[in-house]
């Protein structure tokens, strides 16, 4: 069965690499996904595929029945875009001023599509439903994961497998791992409100630049001297705002940042010791300081039995040359959602070009033959799951 499969990917690779420059071309902002959406949803319409529109927003669902009972079997894709501008000198490059595809979600709904085709065409020989989630809004939370889980996207799953094309993973190769795989992603604002005045008096003000320095320097150590060394988290500040004239103390200061965790219990420690280091600097400059903390998607979780078994499958996808464990990555995914309601996996493509960039870069790209390899291992993984 796997071959036969394989045999049809195969053959509808160039399709693949069509659609994916077509998605390239044209893309849309996370919960704008307007045109995307029409598009997945006309390609299964003029297969004579059962297809939902707007589920949970702007997420398409479709679902093929095999001729045999069996278990149902859960596939996602994602295909929002970034606010980035298109760098890349190539044909199929952004057609859309500030908007791009810089993460890969362009293949993945290639993938996707080609792979339900496939499967689709075979339905008659097969067992069990399979579920295609094309889901919107990946890259800005709340994301679109958890409203399409309310919106019943996951009603009956056994079982759900997802992937990421990795532009720095070597081409040909397929990494897993069990337990946490991608970090929980939350963001804050501090506000700062001190007293501003002349450059000339500064025993007048409250300077905001410098208690936003302060707050800058001390969150640094949260993750040094307050987080256990064994344990993982991140705190990067990335904005620090207080525009002002040269000869102008500011009268506030706005810092934001994202902070990345694996544990609910770093987690919680984090928050929390943030809030105590913002209510001390406020208590020691003698002003006001607002702290908004965001929880953003948790931590994606694999389970144990679904990894092994992904990774037994993969280790047999022709063209797979090798298939090892990955280490934990600090980026945020809200396929932890899918994970906290059925069991599954989520696992990195490899897929990185002659010259690679980082994800969100404006010249990010991807081997596209990896949409070839990522197809065959979701495929393979949703067909053997139906005898284990």
């Amino acid at each position: 069965m796997n071959e036969r499969l394989f045999e049809k990917l195969d053959l509808a690779y160039e399709d693949m690499i069509v659609i994916r420059r077509h998605l390239h071309m044209h893309p849309e902002l996370s919960f704008h996904e307007v045109k995307t959406a029409k598009f997945i949803h006309d390609f299964y319409a003029d297969l004579g595929v059962s297809v939902q529109t707007g589920v949970g927003g702007n997420g398409v669902v479709a679902r093929v029945k095999g001729a045999r009972p069996g278990k149902t079997v859960a596939l996602r894709a994602d295909f929002d875009a970034l606010p980035i501008q298109d760098e890349k000198d190539v044909p199929y490059k952004s057609t859309v001023p500030g908007v791009m595809h810089a993460c890969g979600h362009d293949g993945h709904t290639a993938a996707l599509l080609q792979l339900a085709k496939a499967i689709h065409e075979m339905r008659e020989e097969l067992a069990g439903e399979y579920v295609f989630i094309h889901q919107h809004a990946e890259e800005f939370a709340p994301g679109g994961a958890i409203s399409m889980i309310e919106d019943g996207c996951l009603d009956g799953v056994d079982v759900i497998f997802g992937t990421h094309l990795w532009s720095l993973i070597p081409h040909k190769t397929i990494e897993y791992l069990t337990g946490p795989v991608m970090a929980a992603a939350d963001r804050f604002e501090i506000t700062v409100q001190g007293a501003g005045g002349h450059g000339a008096a500064p025993h007048q003000t409250k300077d905001a630049v410098v208690i936003g320095a302060q707050l800058v320097m001390n969150l640094q150590q949260l993750v040094s001297r307050r987080v256990d060394p064994i344990e993982s988290s991140v705190l990067s500040v990335g904005s620090f705002i207080a525009d002002n004239a040269f000869n102008v103390i500011a009268d506030s200061a706005k810092l934001s940042g994202t902070v990345r965790t694996f544990s609910p219990e770093i987690r919680d420690l984090m928050e929390n010791e943030m809030k105590r280091v913002v209510d001390g600097t406020a208590l020691a400059n003698d002003c006001e300081i607002q702290f908004n903390y965001f929880r953003g998607y948790p931590a994606v979780v694999n389970h144990k039995e679904e990894t092994e078994f992904l990774k037994e499958v993969a280790e047999h996808i022709p063209g797979v040359d090798a298939v090892v464990e990955s280490k934990p990555q600090m980026g945020g995914e809200d396929f932890a959602y899918y994970l906290e309601k059925v069991p599954g996996t989520f696992f990195f493509t490899g897929a990185k070009p002659a010259e690679p960039y980082p994800h969100h870069h404006p010249k990010f790209d991807f081997e596209e033959h990896a949409m070839l390899l990522a197809a065959k291992t979701l495929g393979a993984a949703a067909l053997n799951y139906q005898t284990r």
